[in-house]
């Protein structure tokens, strides 16, 4: 039998929410420190609601829910403020981040580190001219922190440190190896590339090209081949 538990103040956001029964809604929250975390917001879709205006997608919440089973019962949530709205393409940039996060982590899997580097990308979201370094940066916390072990700066089969001159393969659940005769191989990264991702450094617009392509490849091996609606959006958008 579940044991029941009250949770009060636990800083979260909101992930994905859906209709449930005539006036309620399932939410998806990502919490602090119990991870995701699924609820029922009963009577959430009534007008006159007090978590109506407030279950919004990217924005600071403090949260009570109780219950032992998989799905939760909100009990109070609370709109904390100071993060602006994202609009246009951060918009866009911030769903991809929730459906990469509903998508890949467990529920109530907690990592603290996670929250936090999800809140940080919302917030440079909000101020940032080109999200792409910023959609980098998570998507390599969120692999580190999920278990997937993503080594950038040490060859996997010399165990030697990579080389800012040469080019290497990453091989899905190894790491980097030299390239050699494969250098010129489509996949092959410079190890200038590799190094700056481990520092987190996307600045260079080969680091910012090579490493997009190879989190891509990443993301959609553990995703199992699956496409993100997200990501479709996102293109369609940009072609626009």
């Amino acid at each position: 039998m579940s044991i029941r538990q009250r949770i009060e103040q636990q800083p979260s956001f909101v992930l994905h929410s859906y209709p449930w029964r005539e006036t309620s809604l399932i939410v998806e929250m990502l919490s602090r420190d119990h991870g995701r975390v699924a609820m029922v917001a009963k009577g959430a879709r009534r007008p006159m609601s007090a978590l109506r205006g407030v279950l919004m997608a990217f924005q600071p919440l403090r949260v009570d829910w109780s219950g032992g089973g998989e799905v939760k019962t909100l009990v109070r949530a609370e709109w904390q403020g100071g993060q602006p709205l994202l609009q246009g393409r951060a918009l866009l940039c911030g769903y991809y981040l929730n459906e990469l996060l509903v998508r890949l982590s467990a529920r109530e899997d907690p990592h603290p580190a996670l929250f936090e580097a999800y809140a940080a990308a919302l917030a440079e979201l909000a101020r940032a001219r080109s999200p792409s370094p910023v959609l980098r940066r998570f998507e390599l916390a969120l692999l580190r922190e999920l278990g997937y072990g993503i080594g950038l700066d040490v060859d996997a089969d010399s165990g030697e440190p990579v080389d800012a001159g040469a080019h290497y393969l990453y091989i899905i659940e190894k790491g980097p190896v030299a390239a050699g005769a494969d250098a010129a191989d489509a996949r092959a990264v410079s190890g200038r590339t590799l190094l700056d991702m481990a520092r987190g450094e996307f600045e260079r617009a080969e680091t910012l090209q090579q490493s997009r392509d190879l989190l891509r490849r990443l993301i959609h091996h553990y995703l199992g081949g699956q496409p993100l609606e997200s990501r479709r959006v996102l293109k369609e958008f940009q072609e626009l």
